[in-house]
């Protein structure tokens, strides 16, 4: 079946529920810039990693007249795709990037980003060094990817127990720390800022100083680094610039693919001065 587009003012934003705490950023982001071209937004959720919700929001969306589609943090299954495809509608994921040129996507560059963290904790003396909370799709594969390398450049074993999966979720960096504990790690990359407080906390309840003993680096950057004792140094995204350009990609507006990221010391690394 083919899905006709029709002449449209309206963006819908398929948004996954992950547990994390960016999504208002990149939705202010969206809404600027469609305001700006004159588009209205609509929001979709899906779930997280829901994939009959995922369904639902697609075919919703293909029942109405769009300019454009944003899956914001969305992984599709191939069914998803199809979807997209036959809907003849521009359509971008947002904070997701899939290595497909053909795939129209918006995101900090997760492999770089990885290794920019890796390599700020290796420049202050760190060695062992792990990565806490990362999920097994792309974002996570990019990341580990990145940490590996950066492990790899500089002469260090990026050993595989290093690596703790989990959920981007204050409660996956809380439960995680236990497990990184025999292990002599002395500093942890955490997934998400939620993973970071997770594992802040945890290490304040078993009298783990930080960054005395443990230096914590988040990735994201969020508001939340700034509440926390001691406040969270993180590799920093920029959210909101993500959004708008989203809404320039799925519009037809050149703009580059990766927004760029940065470190922000705070508190919660141990530095080597």
């Amino acid at each position: 079946m083919i899905w006709l587009r029709k002449k449209a003012d309206e963006i819908a934003v398929i948004i996954n529920a992950t547990p994390t705490n960016f999504s208002n950023m990149i939705l202010s982001g969206i809404q600027q810039r469609a305001t700006e071209l004159g588009q209205r937004v609509i929001i979709l959720y899906a779930g997280d990693r829901n994939t009959d919700m995922q369904h639902q929001a697609i075919t919703t969306v293909m029942a109405r007249s769009v300019s454009g589609i944003l899956l914001l943090a969305v992984e599709p299954d191939a069914t998803d795709l199809e979807l997209l495809k036959e809907t003849r509608t521009p359509f971008c994921f947002v904070s997701l990037y899939f290595g497909d040129d053909q795939i129209l996507s918006i995101s900090s560059d997760n492999k770089a980003l990885a290794y920019q963290a890796t390599e700020y904790l290796i420049n202050n003396g760190h060695t062992k060094i792990g990565l806490a909370g990362i999920d097994d799709y792309h974002t996570g594969s990019q990341r580990v990817l990145g940490y590996q390398t950066a492990m790899r450049d500089h002469g260090l074993v990026a050993k595989n127990d290093w690596v703790k999966r989990g959920d981007y979720s204050y409660e996956a960096g809380r439960q995680l720390l236990q497990a990184f504990l025999p292990l002599e790690v002395t500093a942890i990359i955490a997934a998400s800022d939620m993973v970071a407080v997770g594992l802040l906390n945890a290490a304040q309840q078993s009298q783990i100083a930080v960054p005395d003993k443990l230096s914590i680096i988040g990735i994201d950057g969020t508001f939340i680094c700034e509440v926390t004792t001691p406040p969270i140094t993180s590799v920093t995204q920029n959210f909101y610039e993500i959004g708008v350009r989203s809404v320039d990609k799925v519009m037809g507006k050149a703009t580059e693919t990766f927004v760029p990221t940065r470190i922000v010391v705070r508190g919660s690394v141990k530095l080597n001065r």
